[in-house]
């Protein structure tokens, strides 16, 4: 195992969506821990004994976002002008150990007065509805909110803000608050402009977004407080009880002998890693320390090696049967089950797959790369010994499928983990890790709560304004109508969007804005939807910032540009194939609607346009041939029967003159 070095720690960290929460000690971290605890005991407990939405929500954000002021750091001292920073006024950065102690330490940090003051200020605001929740809802309704209520709305906004800007960043908080201001100012915008509305006063804007279920507690809200919580908390749970180290020995068990067997085992690590930490940059790091340097010793340079281990975690977010936080938002949107969004991803992650594991038998010839002895038990002792650990993942499945709750699917599942820790003395769970793994998996939510509550401000001016609808119809008559084209430009859009935010704030916003653009042009909900969703995810690997790419271009010390196009590479499929689903009247089969034979033929046929793509990005080494190949995989994911023989065909004479090249080049 390699440890990152100072430099390669702070690119990482300068570069994820997530800052890094202080470093609590004492009474203080006992605390958290003790509060955050109790917060997942409450959401174990709603899942059997639910509690009125609003109630629920508020309930949850009353707890979680004090915890987001007391766990993560302001930032404002980034903002210091740097001869200050430089100073010896200036003081180590926080957490850096102090003279004399050793350099792996971690010091604990305080939280300073003003933090205190923020935690119970987010405290009052969300506990004084709570005193009176009925007679508040009939205020908001009503339009008579108090001067009290107004001034509390505008607080939890303001705190809001401050919260997303600690956990994930300027961007988000910036596009919050253009939002806030076209809700205001709107009126004051051309009558002929499309996006013009009639403007809404502070109180208006306070009863949309603090007293219902259309704002701070709208869906995304619901999402964080009931699906994510619970999931991460059952992430806590198999990764205390041993499930991270034995996916890892397993992967690294699995492959061998092969040359491609380091690039594939990193891959398949990567997709059960993901099942616990469900996130694509956390994914990347966590293995990258644990595969590089069997990635090094099996000959592959440093940027193919980032892009596997980039392509890998980010995988994880795009798989059942955990995915991304996004994927539980589709299943609120479209009302359909959890286990009818993993149907929809199946077939589409297997295409993924596909890809990845062409492209890295491919690039094991063109590395030269060879097998690895690593230091691991036999797959067959493993599975033996620690099998156990796949059962609670299955459960989930099963449990879905005999139409219990994913709720209810996932802490049934989590007791199972929780249960199966006794067979490993290593890691028993005990009353300690149990409430290690409770506290964590609350630690682990605030992110993503404040992310959501702040979207809330988005989805909430939109809904109240109609912008939603207006941008659609923008975005429809400049594409004249054409799907084609307005599918290519919400898939830029998107991309665009996932730059400057976390994937699920991406996804939530273009979901109401660029879902409606391609409903009204006949595509249906749910293709929409995992359109964004997929373009939403890709955003971690696009150029120029690509997240994950970067964090693995850190642990591997390559060029964070090459890696980023090797990402891009592997990831290939994973851009095509969504237009697929949208565009073609057969694409549906992609996501398992309609009958068995189509949905097999479709998926058949779009393997091959994988292995095609393939071709395209590395198997051949003429151009003539790479260019004939992409068209056919082009052609193939049209999915109708003229453009496939043709896909066929025109790969045919690609991989004809592809032989026919090489046996010049080489006569022997």
């Amino acid at each position: 195992m390699t440890e990152l070095s100072d430099r390669e720690a702070e690119l990482v960290s300068a570069h994820e969506q997530e800052r890094p929460a202080r470093q609590l000690g004492g009474p203080l971290r006992l605390g958290v821990w003790i509060v955050g605890g109790l917060l997942s005991v409450y959401s174990l407990v709603v899942v059997f004994r639910p509690v009125e939405a609003l109630e629920h929500r508020m309930t949850f954000l009353a707890v979680a976002l004090p915890l987001v002021f007391l766990c993560y750091r302001s930032g404002w001292s980034a903002f210091l002008p740097r001869l200050l920073r430089r100073g010896a006024a200036a003081g180590p950065p926080p957490g850096t150990p102090a003279e004399g102690e050793p350099e792996g330490t971690q010091r604990s940090e305080r939280p300073s007065v003003a933090d205190w003051l923020l935690a119970a200020a987010s405290l009052a605001v969300l506990v004084y509805p709570l005193l009176d929740i009925d007679g508040f809802r009939d205020r908001g309704s009503g339009a008579a909110l108090t001067d009290l209520d107004i001034v509390a709305g505008l607080a939890l906004t303001v705190l809001l803000l401050e919260a997303v800007r600690r956990t994930v960043g300027w961007s988000l908080t910036i596009i919050c608050l253009v939002f806030l201001i076209y809700a205001y100012y709107g009126a004051y915008l051309p009558i002929d402009w499309t996006i013009g509305h009639r403007g809404f006063d502070l109180g208006q804007i306070v009863s949309q977004l603090y007293t219902g279920t259309e704002g701070f507690f709208g869906v995304p809200m619901q999402v964080a407080a009931s699906y994510i919580i619970l999931f991460t908390i059952y992430g806590a749970v198999l990764d205390y009880s041993g499930a991270s180290k034995f996916f890892i020995d397993l992967s690294f068990a699995a492959f061998r002998k092969s040359r491609a067997a380091p690039g594939r085992t990193v891959t398949m690590a990567g997709f059960l890693l993901g099942t616990v930490s469900g996130s694509g940059v956390a994914t990347t790091v966590s293995l990258g320390s644990v595969a590089w340097p069997v990635l090094r010793r099996a000959g592959y340079p440093k940027e193919p090696a980032g892009g596997i281990l980039a392509a890998g975690g980010i995988g994880a977010i795009l798989s059942p049967p955990t995915l991304g936080a996004a994927a539980f938002i589709i299943a609120e949107y479209l009302r359909v089950s959890y286990l009818e969004v993993l149907l929809y991803a199946t077939i589409p992650t297997l295409l993924y797959y596909l890809g990845i594991f062409l492209a890295i038998e491919i690039d094991s010839r063109r590395f030269s790369t060879h097998a690895v002895q690593v230091d691991a038990p036999k797959a067959g002792r493993l599975l033996l010994r620690f099998g156990y650990h796949f059962s609670s993942l299955v459960l989930i499945i099963v449990l879905m499928a005999l139409d219990r709750s994913a709720f209810q699917s996932v802490v049934i599942a989590t007791a199972i983990a929780f249960a199966l820790s006794f067979l490993d003395p290593q890691h028993r769970m005990g009353p300690r890790r149990v409430g290690q793994a409770l506290a964590k998996g609350t630690l682990e939510v605030l992110p993503v709560t404040a992310v959501c509550a702040a979207a809330g401000i988005i989805v909430g001016v939109i809904t109240q304004t109609g912008l939603g609808l207006n941008l659609s119809a923008i975005i429809v008559d400049f594409a004249a109508g054409n799907l084609v084209l307005t599918t290519l430009m919400s898939g830029i859009a998107v991309m665009l969007l996932g730059l400057a935010v976390p994937v699920t704030a991406s996804f939530i916003i273009a979901a109401v804005i660029i879902g409606p653009a391609l409903t009204t042009l006949g595509v249906t909900q749910a293709e929409a939807y995992m359109f964004v969703f997929y373009y939403a995810v890709l955003s971690e690997v696009s150029p120029p910032t690509a997240l994950s790419a970067v964090a693995a271009a850190a642990i591997t010390g390559g060029n964070t540009y090459k890696t980023m196009m090797m990402t891009w590479r592997y990831t290939l499929p994973a851009f095509l194939v969504p237009f697929a689903f949208v565009l073609t009247p057969n694409g549906q089969a992609l996501l398992g609607q309609g009958p068995i034979g189509t949905v097999l033929l479709m998926t058949a046929v779009s393997a091959v346009a994988v292995a095609a793509l393939a071709l395209a990005t590395g198997g051949m080494s003429g151009w003539p041939e790479r260019v004939l190949a992409a068209i056919a995989a082009v052609l193939l994911l049209f999915l109708e029967p003229v453009p496939i023989v043709a896909g066929l065909a025109v790969l045919a004479v690609a991989v004809a003159v592809h032989l026919v090249r090489s046996r010049r080049r080489d006569p022997a």
